[in-house]
């Protein structure tokens, strides 16, 4: 349950936070959530930022893929424990110590990237329902 908080920021922070949650359609509070939300979770974990994507902000390695496809990456790598993470690095051209921090970051945040992962599965049937649908009437 949210809790009333009341915090004194600088008037040109607040104008900002105005205009950004009008530009994207949300409410201020919902922005200003959003924003500590990410902030403390790339705090606690340098090497990690948010992108904005079509499906919305998702959390990623700095230069490098999603932590979700990290993730559904590694449950599908061959090997065990360090074999499977050095299997997956070598395959997608990461550190042995970037493909941890995804780890890392999922073991502290599993709802989220487990979200994710369900979307994109979603997303990846409705397009072959598509195309399934797609050649049916074209070779009617």
């Amino acid at each position: 349950m949210a809790r009333p908080t009341s915090f004194r920021l600088p008037e040109e922070l607040l104008s900002r936070l105005d205009d950004e949650a009008r530009s994207t359609g949300t409410s201020t509070t919902a922005l200003v959530a959003a924003i500590l939300d990410e902030g403390l979770k790339t705090r606690r974990f340098p090497g990690i930022i948010y992108r904005e994507g079509p499906t919305g902000r998702r959390a990623a390695l700095v230069g490098g893929p999603d932590v979700w496809e990290i993730v559904r990456g590694l449950s599908h790598a061959s090997g065990k424990g360090e074999r499977r993470v050095r299997s997956l690095a070598g395959e997608l051209d990461l550190s042995v110590q970037q493909v941890r921090l995804a780890v890392d970051f999922y073991a502290a945040n599993a709802p989220e990237i487990d979200e994710r992962i369900t979307l994109d599965e979603r997303a990846a049937e409705r397009l072959r329902d598509r195309i399934l649908r797609r050649e049916d009437l074209l070779s009617a």
